[in-house]
């Protein structure tokens, strides 16, 4: 029993120097802007990007957008049915980019015309220029961006980060162009992140901390799903993890009343097993918040925060439904 004890004090000492190590690594700030850490880890990351966006649809557009904050990699795909219907935009979550969007696109395109984009100051072929200081900053590019599409109409979806994203900018921007708000799971909007998770992120978001440990926390979010190294989106996840530092600023909690006050339709997209937050307080403060008449929350009991790749039908589906009465 005593060595028991003094195995887990031994490992709990560990964990505590790597965290605390990680900490320094992740939170130094020399005033640069969010970039790959050398040459190399960012010709390793274009290698895993190239192999994970092979197996998209084909593209029928490839652009970078100038912002104030950086040039934004935008992609777009229409499929083979060609509507006249608004597009999707997709902002991906955090450390991901346009590839994480393989399970869903195939779907998605039998609708409507989607773009992607690949987030300023994350891993991804975007390259932040000037500092994101602020939550403010993070809304200004986005709306730039939109603005640039030159859509007249288009529904913006995010998911995890990116649906705090997609929120941050409605709260903070008036543009008129985005006909719908739809939140996957979204972080820092419903609910806070519980503290287990955001230690967890501490260490795997450092190069130095070896691979193990990274895979363990996506496996966690994933629903202690099994990680395949070698499937193409997971290995340029971690690839970005790695090779990757990001300067943004740490996402401010979406305050209910900035919810109250969101004037076009929201469809809120809760994981009920979401490690992320906690999935029943965040689906009563969305039901409770959300104060558009055709707003609506929907829970996937059984998903996980991977949720757009375990339910791609399902998803697509609800949210088929949510907006099509719009176009």
């Amino acid at each position: 029993m005593k060595k028991m004890l003094k195995k887990k004090r031994w490992w709990l000492f560990i964990f505590i120097i790597l965290v605390g190590a990680a900490g320094v690594a992740l939170f130094y700030d020399d005033g640069s802007v969010s970039s790959f850490v050398d040459q190399q880890g960012k010709a390793e990351y274009i290698e895993a990007y190239n192999e994970a966006m092979s197996h998209l649809p084909e593209l029928v557009e490839e652009r970078q957008i100038s912002t104030t904050f950086g040039e934004v990699k935008v992609y777009k795909f229409e499929g083979e049915s060609m509507t006249d219907r608004a597009p999707l935009l997709l902002l991906p979550g955090k450390s991901a980019s346009t590839p994480m969007w393989e399970p869903n696109l195939d779907s998605w395109l039998k609708d409507r015309p989607v773009y992607t984009i690949d987030l300023l100051g994350e891993p991804g072929m975007s390259v932040e220029t000037a500092r994101i200081e602020n939550v403010q900053d993070q809304a200004v590019w986005l709306k730039e961006l939109i603005i640039a599409l030159d859509e007249p109409k288009i529904h913006l979806l995010g998911l995890s980060f990116g649906g705090w994203s997609a929120v941050n900018l409605v709260v903070h921007e008036e543009i008129p162009q985005i006909a719908s708000l739809i939140l996957v799971d979204p972080v820092y909007v419903f609910d806070a992140i519980p503290l287990k998770m955001v230690l967890l992120s501490i260490p795997a978001s450092v190069p130095i901390i070896p691979k193990s440990i990274r895979d363990r926390m996506l496996s966690y979010i994933s629903g202690e799903a099994e990680i395949d190294e070698n499937e193409p989106t997971a290995k340029l996840i971690e690839t970005g993890m790695r090779t990757f530092k990001s300067k943004l600023p740490m996402p401010q909690q979406i305050k209910e009343s900035q919810l109250n006050g969101i004037n076009i339709p929201v469809l809120a997209i809760i994981a009920g097993k979401s490690t992320m937050h906690h999935p029943e307080k965040a689906a009563a403060v969305a039901e409770e918040s959300l104060s558009h008449e055709n707003s609506e929350v929907v829970v996937f009991e059984e998903a996980s925060h991977a949720i757009n790749g375990e339910y791609p039908e399902e998803l697509a589906d609800a949210i088929q439904q949510f907006i099509t009465p719009m176009d």
